[in-house]
């Protein structure tokens, strides 16, 4: 094992020993007593099984021999996505009864679309919609009648929230099931171009709906390199789903019989047989530096290093950005997919795709190895593929992946990577704390001094660009987009303008406490700013004219020269928060804003810790 990474781990060992000891305790309180169904009178049972085919009844009453497989889904034919989804249920209840066993359908999640709501109010319950599905996923797990869960979901915040709540039932096994990439459309540095052409004005609306449309053209989730896919790369690298079934395409043969695969595979952990895997088993402190891992390897979305915390926090382990930034210093960027470089996900399974990504992590030791999977106890297992079987179409075969990169631009092997280090910096200073990401970055834009204009939209942004106020070298600054403020949203509409500054010639960053997640790319951005402006950081303190400096090389965020030239320039009052936080049902969600902790903390708005 690489020193760093068992450093940083045994960290994190030693930081989380007491909270992961009571989460454990609490899980065994309930392997104790919550034997599922035997536990339940027989009303509750009669409610459970009322809906049940006959066939169903009978194994369910017939013996607590039989598994009862819990499906929580985030079906919707509004994400292409989670399309795929909609016939899931029936294929895993055949599977499943195939077996002998039940599958039931323990809840449907909401499932928001974050690029229907980019630079919209709907936005800023983007990152709100996280905990909401972790309760909601509560409460389809509380009628304590499973042995297991299914969690279909793939999207932002759509898996972390399954995965928060499924850790809170960490009693059970719990498999995740991917759906899969749409096929490649049109090239994203096409997609990016038109984008930038349309904020200069050079061409229309019918041309950029031309443009998206042929980008985002069919079932499956968006090619290029988000959360979504950030979210399938860690599921697969931390066990939590089948080897090489992250980017198995909705419409091939192979990916009804890994579906069929992951609803039996579940009946084979539960408590009913030998190879008993519960989740809090699967998840632990080597499993989530074996996520940090995969997130940096692949320079993967910013969104986790929210979600990550969130997660591991669900397991009583305590993960923070100083862990991810250590880790980045040492872990190696093997891949360049948009937007880090110009390649989509479907050309990074061709490469060789994950299991090829994992051989490599693991032969130079960056990846725990001896950690549980919900495939076998061991993480060598995901460096096999899937394949039909040619004498078999209905079945599976594992193959070895390939010892080499079939696309060295894409998919690069541990011993010539894209780039010594990780994908994320930490920055540190006068002004807070905040992520940085560089893997899409030359190294002469990690470094960054010029002066501050500040904003507290995004609009105003678009706005100022518009009227040519910021053809100049300057960093824009764009507070109380925090979680306290207005849920966090991201700021993606910046992004063609200031590449388009960028490329006039122009010095140009962005500064805030809100989110780029995964597409942030060309333009050195410091975001996540901790404390937030709401919360009375000192990025709500800044004034137009300020000099700061964001530097990725040495982790520097700090004040240069305050515009008004007095030191003590934290002692200036912070901006008011003006953000209107009423319409879209933005209302609703006023206590999230209320309770909600730090980006650091993992912006968390829902109570979790034992009491």
């Amino acid at each position: 094992m690489h020193p760093v990474v068992v450093a940083v781990t045994e960290r994190i060992i030693e930081r989380s020993r007491d909270s992961r000891q009571q989460y454990l305790q609490l899980m065994q309180e309930y392997l104790r007593t919550d034997n599922q169904r035997s536990q339940l009178g027989c009303t509750n049972l009669a409610h459970n099984y009322a809906a049940a085919g006959d066939d169903e009844k009978t194994i369910l009453r017939a013996t607590h021999r039989a598994a009862n497989v819990g499906i929580v889904s985030a079906y919707n034919d509004l994400l292409s996505a989670h399309a795929p989804y909609q016939n899931y249920p029936e294929v895993i209840k055949q599977a499943v009864a195939e077996k002998g066993h039940v599958a039931q359908m323990a809840a449907g999640v909401p499932a928001m679309c974050d690029g229907i709501t980019q630079g919209y109010s709907g936005m800023e319950l983007s990152l709100f919609s996280r905990d909401t599905i972790a309760l909601s996923t509560t409460v389809a797990l509380s009628h304590q009648v499973f042995d297991g869960a299914l969690m279909l979901g793939i999207c932002d915040k759509i898996v972390p929230g399954l995965l928060m709540a499924a850790l809170r039932f960490g009693h059970l096994p719990t498999i995740f099931v991917p759906a899969g990439p749409m096929a490649s459309g049109v090239s994203n540095d096409q997609k990016a171009t038109v984008r930038q052409q349309f904020a200069k004005g050079e061409v229309g609306q019918d041309k950029l709906l031309d443009s998206e449309m042929a980008s985002y053209h069919d079932i499956g989730t968006c090619t290029f390199y988000g959360t979504a896919n950030t979210n399938q790369v860690l599921m697969e690298i931390m066990g939590l789903q089948l080897p090489g079934s992250s980017f198995v395409a909705p419409r091939s043969a192979v990916r009804p019989l890994l579906t069929r695969l992951a609803a039996q595979r579940l009946v084979d952990i539960t408590a009913l047989e030998s190879e008993f895997t519960p989740l809090m088993q699967i998840v632990d402190e080597r499993t989530i530096v074996n996520g940090v891992v995969g997130l940096l390897a692949t320079g993967g979305s910013t969104n986790h290093t929210l979600h990550l915390p969130a997660i591991a926090a669900m397991a009583g382990i305590k993960l923070e950005w100083q862990d991810i930034a250590d880790l980045s210093d040492v872990i190696p960027l093997l891949c360049r997919i948009y937007p880090n470089g110009s390649a989509d996900v479907n050309a990074f399974q061709q490469a060789g795709g994950m299991a090829f990504l994992i051989r490599e992590l693991l032969a130079d030791g960056y990846l725990h190895s001896d950690v549980h999977t919900i495939a076998g106890p061991c993480l060598e297992r995901y460096t096999q593929v899937p394949a039909v079987s040619e004498t078999d179409p209905q079945q599976l075969i594992w193959q070895d992946c390939s010892t080499e990169s079939h696309d060295l631009s894409v998919l690069a092997p541990v011993h010539a990577p894209f780039m010594r280090e990780g994908g994320i910096k930490l920055l540190d200073g006068d002004i807070g704390r905040a992520i940085l990401k560089v893997s899409a970055l030359p190294t002469e834009r990690w470094t960054l001094e010029a002066a501050v204009e500040i904003f507290t939209d995004q609009q105003a942004v678009l706005d100022a660009y518009k009227t040519g106020q910021l053809n100049r070298d300057l960093i824009i600054v764009v507070i109380h987009q925090g979680p306290a403020a207005n849920g966090m949203p991201e700021l993606h509409k910046l992004m063609p303008p200031l590449v388009n500054l960028q490329n006039e010639g122009y010095q140009v960053g962005l500064v805030t406490d809100g989110r780029l997640s995964g597409a942030s790319g060309k333009v050195p951005a410091a975001i996540h700013v901790s404390p937030e402006a709401a919360r009375g950081g000192a990025i709500g303190k800044l004034r137009n004219g300020d000099i700061i400096r964001i530097d990725g090389h040495s982790g520097v965020f700090q004040m240069v020269a305050p515009v008004d030239g007095k030191e003590n320039w934290q002692d200036r009052e912070a901006l008011a928060l003006q953000n209107s936080q009423v319409g879209v049902g933005r209302e609703l969600f006023s206590g999230f804003r209320q309770r909600v902790t730090t980006a650091e903390e993992g912006a968390i708005s829902i109570s979790w810790e034992n009491i």
